[in-house]
């Protein structure tokens, strides 16, 4: 059975491709991408657990 670990960040609009290529690079699966009422979303990744 997988084990997961889990990140959760904030995502700049004008900075959101960059950002989650990043993530994406480390490893890290984006699960679900959420609006805030800030204007900026909140990002849900995982990655399987060393």
């Amino acid at each position: 059975m997988t084990k997961w670990e889990y990140q959760v960040a904030p995502v700049l609009n004008h900075a959101a491709a960059q950002i989650l290529n990043n993530f994406g690079q480390d490893g890290w699966e984006l699960v679900t991408l959420i609006p805030s009422p800030q204007g900026n979303d909140i990002a849900y990744f995982k990655r399987p657990a060393e």
